[in-house]
């Protein structure tokens, strides 16, 4: 393996490798793959360049996080041992930032545990739309000087206004408002959000906005698209109102088993998304956002 004694390396494992290496390039950094072994009982043996520069970034996007957090704990204290004094994790998709506060006595704060978490091991984080509902900074999350939260939601609006003629935005629930707004604001477009009733994981109730959308192109827009479930009942009566067509964009394309096809279902002509997650729906990509941050934070470049 290559050692990494340049100005500062990118660090990724190989189911990310294209996009990690997109922005590595992009920030004037080299870029490393950390080779992993996976034991019959499940463990890991990870392997990084046997000598790395002071300045050391690592790409992991954590859907599906419970065995990426371990992932992140070993080549993160492996990284110190190995001569990194400034980690930035990047992760494109932060995980546990929906469970903001205790609704029921017992439950763990997971946002403030896994935050902690991450700010034991690295000088700086990079995300796209983390989940904020509560709290007003990724710092009040992560608590470190540089926790940086960028967003999909001005990418997602550029590609939009390519594909649609002055697109309604319609957040799908009250906490889309800030992503929805952001959008908004870009292209001077009208913009709402749907009132949502979680019983379930899967079984919503969601109101429509006053703002009239008969004939209009309507885009719904989010920070995750998870179950679906929550979009294809805003499409169903979006359509139902009177839209002439209901598109989807999010940042992060999670999309469980069966919930493209719901939202298919619902009515739902195109599913944009950033390639924060690698999904079919990719149609932004977040790359020179998170290099022109890079080469700030960590080459001291503009």
């Amino acid at each position: 393996m290559n050692n990494g004694t340049g100005q500062g390396i990118l660090l990724c494992f190989d189911d990310e490798e294209a996009i990690a290496r997109a922005a590595a390039e992009a920030s004037g950094l080299s870029v490393a793959v950390i080779e992993r072994h996976r034991f019959p009982d499940g463990e890991w043996r990870l392997r990084l360049p046997e000598l790395l520069p002071e300045r050391v970034v690592l790409w992991r996007s954590l859907h599906q996080p419970n065995e990426k957090l371990v992932e992140l704990l070993i080549a993160a204290r492996a990284a110190r041992e190995l001569g990194a004094r400034h980690l930035t994790l990047v992760a494109p998709y932060l995980a546990y930032m929906r469970q903001d506060m205790a609704f029921n006595p017992g439950e763990a704060v997971s946002q403030r545990i896994v935050g902690g978490f991450l700010a034991s091991l690295f000088d700086a984080v990079i995300t796209m739309d983390p989940h904020l509902h509560r709290i007003d900074t990724l710092s009040e999350a992560i608590p470190l000087e540089h926790a940086i939260a960028l967003s999909g939601a001005p990418l997602l609006a550029d590609h939009i206004a390519s594909q649609r003629v002055d697109a309604l935005l319609i957040g799908p629930d009250e906490e889309a408002l800030q992503w929805v707004a952001l959008a908004a604001r870009r292209k001077g477009w009208d913009h709402a959000v749907c009132r949502k009733t979680r019983h379930g994981d899967r079984d919503v109730d969601i109101s429509l906005p006053v703002l009239p959308v008969g004939g209009r192109a309507v885009v719904l827009i989010d920070d995750v698209a998870s179950s679906g479930q929550t979009l294809a009942r805003a499409a169903q009566q979006l359509l139902a109102a009177g839209a002439a067509s209901v598109d989807v964009a999010v940042t992060h394309a999670l999309f469980a088993p069966g919930a493209v096809q719901l939202v298919r279902a619902a009515g739902v002509r195109e599913i944009w998304s950033t390639d924060c997650i690698a999904h079919a729906s990719n149609a932004v990509s977040i790359v020179p956002v998170v290099a022109g941050t890079l080469r700030s934070l960590v080459t001291g470049k503009p």
